[in-house]
């Protein structure tokens, strides 16, 4: 379960190193723990946008039920986004998608394998009509490797969402996922910028696990 930040996260970026040669490594430290404190409880209120920028890292809300937490962008490498929170959860991204977790309580995703045409890969804003598409999971605990995941996405309406304050017009994209081979099955759904594809929104289920609502704050360009 996700419950805070601490205050010292693993540096293994040009993102993060750049962040704390803005910063300073005791202030980055300091506002690492600053922020922990303020969302170790339940039903936390977001930052305000002047926090946000003031803080010189990449910042995303994560929600999970009465729990949240402000993770910090930890490192990128190509298209996959690692988020760290200081309580030894790892949330890796790739195109808005949760590919790859650690230390989440019960289940976690230890690898995704996207195909070659996936939607995810092109860009959800490219989707005008649903699609199909499959992906593999690899799983834990119980080792379970190769989980086929059948996915339907859907194109939505375009919908206000309010981040720190300030309305966004997204683009929702709805997808039905399911995994005969476990009787697993999930509801999705991302809310895309149109215009650059960026996902800002999104709430997804761990295959057998939790439900995450990931709110990009302050997001990697």
């Amino acid at each position: 379960m996700i419950v805070g930040m601490a205050a010292r996260l693993a540096v293994r970026s040009s993102v993060l190193v750049a962040a704390l040669l803005l910063g300073g490594c005791s202030d980055w430290a300091k506002g690492v723990a600053e922020t922990a404190r303020r969302v170790a409880h339940p039903s936390p209120a977001l930052p305000s946008p002047e926090e946000v920028l003031a803080r010189p890292y990449y910042q995303m809300q994560v929600d999970q039920g009465r729990h949240a937490a402000v993770l910090v962008l930890g490192n990128v490498d190509g298209d996959r986004e690692a988020w760290y929170s200081g309580d030894g959860v790892i949330l890796f991204l790739r195109h808005g998608l949760l590919v790859k977790s650690s230390g989440m309580r019960g289940a976690n995703v230890e690898g995704t394998g996207l195909p070659a045409g996936s939607p995810f890969l092109a860009g959800l804003q490219q989707l005008a009509v649903p699609a199909s598409t499959t992906r593999r999971v690899d799983l834990s605990p119980g080792y379970r490797y190769g989980v086929r995941l059948h996915s339907r996405l859907s194109p939505g309406p375009l919908e206000t969402v309010q981040i720190l304050g300030e309305p966004h017009v997204l683009r929702r994209i709805d997808e039905h996922v399911d995994a005969p081979g476990m009787g697993w099955q999930a509801d999705n759904r991302y809310w895309v910028d149109p215009a650059d594809g960026r996902v800002r929104k999104t709430r997804q289920t761990l295959p057998g696990g939790a439900t995450l609502t990931l709110t990009m704050l302050r997001p990697y360009p």
